[in-house]
């Protein structure tokens, strides 16, 4: 039984990884007050960048540094839309995921199922998703560029007054969304799946924004909320002789649906960010 507990425990965190690398930044994103439903798409595409370096340079390194740069690249026009063009952000972020897995299918065919000769061992991305949380955290809560970024989502009036370029601040935050989002993309290619495959992400971007919701935007819950889904996975494959493989295989994303409809995006400390979602006009009052 205790076997049993604790290789449910390491495949959870091994699972888990993905969802809270990419769930970390969707939170800095929305705590700045911009939704982005593009964190599949990034995820693709920095899944494709980091092997399609790694494999051609033969080293893993450059492929984690190409997946990061991709992602934050590819997160840009989305903030141009969003941000300076306030255009809706969830339509905007829907085709971000549409962009990205076009893309990566498209340009990822020569690699498809090739495997990669040089993998990067799982410990160590689970080890620097831990120490991003506890450090995003320290960053959002105990310094003062963290109060600004909470309070670019909270009254980006008050940060307009004071000085501060609100869209500034907020195309840093979906920039480094983008940037965790191509990071968790790399985990999938250079170390949980050293390979490529069209479709890789699994729907696990998706996930990392429900994650957000689910911490309540806050980077410590997300590593336990990242350990649930994690476990929730694991058990999809443990659990198939004795239920149905359908059920368990939507198992992950029946619990997003629940916490999704459950989470009501309540206002105010407890909930969401006050202008979540909302596009900023400099001089105009919401």
């Amino acid at each position: 039984m205790e076997d049993w507990i604790w290789t449910t425990l390491v495949r959870a965190l091994a699972f888990g990884t993905p969802i809270l690398l990419a769930g970390l930044g969707e939170i800095y994103a929305e705590r700045s007050g911009v939704v982005n439903l593009g964190v599949e798409g990034m995820m693709a595409v920095g899944a494709l960048a980091a092997f399609a370096v790694a494999q051609s340079s033969g080293n893993p390194y450059l492929g984690l540094a190409a997946a990061v740069l991709v992602g934050a690249l590819i997160a840009l026009p989305f903030a141009v839309a969003s941000i300076t063009l306030r255009a809706n952000q969830y339509v905007a972020g829907l085709a971000l995921t549409m962009l990205g897995l076009g893309l990566s299918g498209l340009l990822g065919k020569p690699y498809e199922g090739a495997p990669l000769a040089h993998p990067l061992p799982e410990t160590g991305f689970v080890v620097a998703a831990l120490v991003l949380a506890a450090v995003l955290w320290f960053f959002l809560r105990h310094t003062f560029a963290g109060l600004v970024l909470r309070s670019a989502g909270e009254n980006p009036e008050t940060v307009d007054a004071m000085g501060i370029n609100v869209y500034a601040v907020r195309y840093g935050a979906v920039v480094f969304g983008g940037a965790m989002a191509g990071l968790a993309g790399a985990f999938l290619s250079l170390a949980y799946r050293p390979s490529w495959a069209d479709g890789i992400t699994s729907g696990l971007g998706w996930i990392a924004v429900a994650l957000a919701i689910f911490a309540a935007w806050h980077p410590l819950k997300a590593v336990g909320a990242a350990l649930l889904f994690g476990a929730l996975y694991h058990l999809s494959y443990r659990l198939q002789a004795a239920v149905s493989p359908e059920f368990l295989k939507a198992m992950p994303y029946l619990f997003v649906v629940v916490v999704l409809s459950l989470s009501a995006l309540r206002r105010g400390p407890s909930g969401a960010p006050e202008a979540l979602g909302i596009p900023y006009v400099r001089g105009e009052r919401r």
